[in-house]
Parts: structure tokens; C-alpha cells; sequence
């Protein structure tokens, strides 16, 4: 069939995994198409698909495969024994032929326009870099990857990568190499360059460290389990207008705007529940938020039109949302 697949309600589709293949050690893709060979919906670089696994049981993958081909949807996944179980439900349980439950594709983590790029990433982190590389490369971007792992076995993607690209790739194995020498990638910003970090969070916290004096909105991350905070206060109960509805809901200390939302009957998309996966994002309409997610850089919160009410809070008495 020609025509694009259309999600059923909640943006999901029952898609068939057609591939699980190991790509290093305690890493697995699986490729996914439509039972009927319809199109899949279309996908820029750093977009990421919930994999829904089970009634509790919702995790995001980012996109590793080409946008350009709306035939499959392709994820990598590390295997996590410590993990919060959904790992080890695609390696343990996922077989070919499987009929898997998937989100339509979401991206909080754009490719920009550049003359030139800098991509970090740690791990797991390099799917979501792949497509960024390729559309980087056909538009004739300058670009360079640094990318490490624990060792050379585990480094998913690293023979394609640097038979490639081999003047523009620098692996950096740890047992080889030591930690990413992120001080001198990162010690003096570079005119006209763009930053994508993606990988485990002391790596992230590290970027954003360092490029803290680089000009605003040279970095960008993306993060898949939220980011540590240090909370002064505890939270306090406020009010929130739902200016749609027309209804007015209290939020407890010990619930979420969310959660309290949908308690007064108003159903709203959403997956992670931690602020990461970004399909809660509601406008904010009045009122100052407390964010808390992990996906706003500071000047996006400073705008305060926007907040993902599975996490974030209200920094005032009363908001008004657009719900």
C-alpha cells in the first residue's frame, strides 16, 4: 500500500517486529514494520517512539535508522540487569514476529541548521546521533563525533562509523583510552558550532558543565532518565485552570498536575511520568511554573509558556492552562 498509516486514537500503532539482531555486546535492534506494509509516519533526526511492553511498562528509544525510509522504525537497546525492567523485557521476551505497541515518533532533540557540528556521545547515547550524522554529511556540514564506551565490544555502531567516516570519528574506548577528555574538546567555544551530547548523565552533566560559557543555545541534550534535583522546599498545594474545560482542580502536595487532572476527568497524552519523553507538554497560559522536567533548556523555562505537568510544578498560587 501507498498511503501513510494513521495512528488510532493516542497516537500508537501495533507495528510487527520483523528483525532483533545483536549490534555489540548487550545491545539489540529491532526493526519494526506495519503488518500490512503500510507507511510509517515520518521522522527527523533525534526524534525517539515509546515501545509500550506492558500496562505499566512504557520506555522511549531514540530513532536510529533513516528518516527517509517510512518502511520500518528502527531502535537500539541496552540490555540494563539493574535497570527498571524494560530492557530486559525487549531482550528476554521480544521475539521476531512480535506485534509491539509503539508511540508515533516525538522529537524534543532537533537537528539545527550549521556550517558546523560537534557530536559527544556515551554509550547507548549514539543512536540518536546516527541520523543527526547522516542529514549533518548531506548537507555538507562540518562535523566531528567523539565517542566512547566502556570498551570496544559494547560500542554499537562503531565498524559502520568509522568505515564511514573515518576522518571525522574518534572512538574512545574507556579501558583504552580513559574518560572523554572533555576538557579540551570543550575548553574554549568555537565559533558557528553546535553541540549534541546524548549518553549516561554524569556525561551529560560534565557537557553542560563545561559549555556553560559557550553562547546560549550552542548545546543541546537529550536525556532519558531525569535529571538529579536538589529541592529546597517541599511542595506546596496550589490551583490550576483548566481555561478549555472551564474547570478549576486543586493540586496536593503529594500529586502531580497530571495525576490531579485527570482525577477532574481531563485526559491528556502522556508516557514517561518522569519529564523526559516530553508528551505532556501543555501550554501555559498565566501564572509562574516550578519546572522540573529535564528536557527545557533555561532560556525555554525562562518563557514560562510551556510545562510538563507530569513533573512541574506551580511557582505561584494559581495557573492557567491551556486544557
Amino acid at each position: 500500500m501507498n498511503s501513510t498509516s494513521l495512528p488510532p486514537a493516542g497516537g500508537e500503532l501495533d507495528l510487527t517486529l520483523v528483525r532483533k539482531e545483536s549490534l555489540a555486546e548487550g545491545v539489540v535492534r529491532l526493526s519494526l514494520t506495519h503488518p500490512t506494509g503500510e507507511r510509517l509516519p515520518q521522522w527527523s533526526p533525534g526524534a525517539h517512539i515509546d515501545l509500550v511492553l506492558g500496562p505499566d511498562l512504557v520506555r522511549q528509544y531514540s530513532l536510529c535508522g533513516d528518516p527517509g525510509d517510512t518502511s520500518l522504525l528502527q531502535v537500539a537497546v541496552l540490555h540494563e540487569p539493574e535497570g527498571r525492567g524494560g530492557s530486559q523485557y525487549v531482550h528476554d521476551m521480544l521475539a521476531e514476529g512480535d506485534t509491539v505497541r509503539v508511540s508515533v515518533p516525538r522529537n524534543r532533540f532537533q537537528l539545527i541548521d550549521s556550517q558546523r557540528y560537534l557530536f559527544i556521545a556515551g554509550g547507548i547515547g549514539i543512536t540518536p546521533i546516527l541520523p543527526m550524522i547522516a542529514a549533518a554529511d548531506r548537507r555538507g556540514a562540518d562535523w566531528r563525533l567523539v565517542y566512547g564506551g566502556r570498551n570496544r565490544a559494547t560500542m554499537a555502531f562503531a565498524e559502520q562509523l568509522t568505515t564511514d567516516h573515518a576522518h571525522r570519528v574518534a572512538l574512545r574506548p574507556q579501558d583504552e583510552t580513559g574518560l572523554l577528555d572533555l576538557e579540551g574538546l570543550l575548553n574554549s567555544p568555537s565559533a558557528g558550532t553546535l553541540v549534541y551530547c546524548c549518553g549516561p548523565e554524569p556525561l551529560l552533566d560534565a557537557v553542560e558543565q563545561r559549555c556553560a560559557a559557550w553562547p546560549e543555545n550552542t548545546l543541546h541534550v537529550e536525556r532519558f532518565t531525569p535529571r538529579v534535583r536538589q529541592d529546597d522546599a517541599p511542595p506546596a498545594s496550589f490551583e490550576v485552570e483548566l481555561s478549555r474545560t472551564g474547570i478549576t482542580v486543586t493540586v496536593p502536595p503529594d500529586k502531580s498536575v497530571l495525576e490531579s487532572v485527570e482525577e477532574a476527568g481531563v485526559q491528556v497524552l502522556s508516557s514517561c511520568q518522569e519529564g523526559t519523553c516530553g508528551t505532556c507538554e501543555t501550554a501555559v497560559l498565566d501564572g509562574a511554573v516550578e519546572h522540573r522536567d529535564s528536557l527545557l533548556t533555561p532560556a525555554e523555562q525562562a518563557c514560562n509558556d510551556t510545562m510538563f505537568i507530569c513533573v512541574s510544578r506551580a511557582a505561584c498560587p494559581r495557573l492557567v492552562l491551556d486544557l
